[in-house]
């Protein structure tokens, strides 16, 4: 296995690590709200709305992480499957720095111009990134005997 891949790697594991530490997190921002009644099992049933607003705030940033990081791990693979190059690397990289970035602000100040523009940031390098892999596709299909 080549470095690339590798470090292709450790970016998806890095991103997967994300979803991870914020799992984790929002268990200990609900476990007290359920423990000391403030929030009640049968009201959370079949409902997200009788959660406080700071479960959301974690629960949502959470919910992020099964979204444009879908799409990267795609991209991963399809990249992995290829070859990763240099370029993808750093794309993955700089794709999985804005996903932390995203996500920090939202658990912290949650300020909504700032985490769009770092969600912004990541949808523009996973596009530039899918529109790498489509291009190696199609040079690898022109190529086929």
């Amino acid at each position: 296995m080549t470095g690339n891949a590798l470090w292709l790697i450790f970016a998806m594991l890095a991103q997967g690590a994300l979803a991870l530490a914020l799992l984790w997190y929002l268990g200990f921002v609900r476990i007290p709200l359920v423990l000391g009644g403030k929030v009640r099992i049968k009201d959370i049933a079949l409902s997200r709305e009788p959660w406080p607003e700071r479960e959301k705030q974690v629960s949502n940033a959470f919910d992020n992480q099964f979204q444009l990081p879908v799409l990267f791990y795609l991209g991963g693979a399809v990249a992995i499957w290829f070859g990763p190059t240099l370029f993808e690397v750093v794309l993955a990289l700089l794709f999985v720095v804005s996903r932390y970035v995203h996500a920090v602000i939202h658990v912290t100040s949650n300020h909504v111009m700032r985490r769009f523009q770092a969600y912004t940031a990541g949808l523009i390098l996973l596009c530039v990134f899918w529109a790498d892999l489509l291009v190696r596709l199609l040079l690898t299909a022109f190529q086929a005997p």
